[in-house]
């Protein structure tokens, strides 16, 4: 099947890519440059899976979709890391893991960087069997698809503009931001990531049984839900504010949404 072929391309690739985050962040010893290259290397990996010819068939509509979708997706995000990692901001998730493991640091971080390009690849698939559904298009589906891709886009960096803004005024230091869509949802930025990983699904699933694969598509907004919610979004996060900053942020999550958004609970 070429298709499996052209997925096991972009692990390759994403093997390499998490390689090279693995090298970059030894030499500088800042863990941001991780997540920063790992998203340009699923972006690039997407964009291999979504445009490789296979066949003799033209580039289809759907293919261009998902193609510029998840470019916006890599070049805003990775964007947004990549000017981060420039300022040499430290990525507590990963000093916390060099602190845990010690003198095996280095070793121990490349397989987890690994386990990332492992994690990366099954994102892939979602884009993949998207990408190559063979009904023609455009469809209604498709629409709906690159409009929550787009919704999502728009949340995300409409949310990190509006914590960025909360931190930069010295008024602020010390308290919880809880402005804009920070008031109805604690984690608006990781919301509006899951919310575009449901995009590829609306696209790849066809219910007239020609294009089965296209079930696969549901793995990535499953298991972005679960690694935000539950691994390495939310908790640390939320456990490090209850730490640093106990009464603001218990007052903060009374009122506010875990997740998903929703307007704040008035007091009393």
């Amino acid at each position: 099947m070429p298709e499996l072929l052209l997925w096991g391309a972009s692990l390759l690739l994403l093997i390499v890519v998490m390689s090279l985050a693995w090298f970059v962040q030894w030499r500088t010893g800042q863990g941001a440059w991780v997540d920063t290259l790992w998203t340009f290397g699923v972006g690039a990996a997407g964009l291999l899976v979504a445009l490789w010819p296979l066949g003799d068939g033209d580039l289809q509509f759907r293919q261009g979709a998902v193609a510029g979708l998840i470019a916006l997706w890599s070049l805003r995000l990775g964007g947004h890391l990549l000017e981060r990692a420039i300022k040499g901001a430290p990525d507590e998730r990963y000093e916390g893991l060099k602190r845990e493991w010690g003198d095996r640091a280095q070793p121990m971080l490349f397989g987890f960087l690994m386990l990332q390009a492992g994690a990366g690849a099954l994102l892939v698939v979602s884009l993949l069997v998207a990408a190559r559904n063979p009904a023609p298009g455009p469809t209604l589906t498709d629409m709906v698809g690159v409009v929550i891709m787009l919704a999502a886009l728009w949340g995300e960096a409409t949310a990190d503009w509006q914590l960025a803004q909360f931190k930069a005024d010295p008024a602020n230091r010390g308290k919880v931001c809880d402005v804009g869509l920070w008031s109805w949802s604690r984690h608006p930025n990781y919301f509006f990531e899951w919310l575009g990983w449901c995009a590829w699904p609306v696209m790849a699933i066809e219910l007239g049984g020609q294009w089965p694969w296209g079930w696969l598509a549901l793995t990535a907004p499953v298991y972005i839900y679960w690694l935000l919610n539950h691994v390495s979004g939310v908790p640390p996060l939320e456990a490090h504010m209850r730490q640093t900053r106990p009464d603001a942020f218990a007052a903060y999550a009374a009122r506010t949404s875990r997740f998903f958004p929703r307007p704040p609970k008035r007091p009393g």
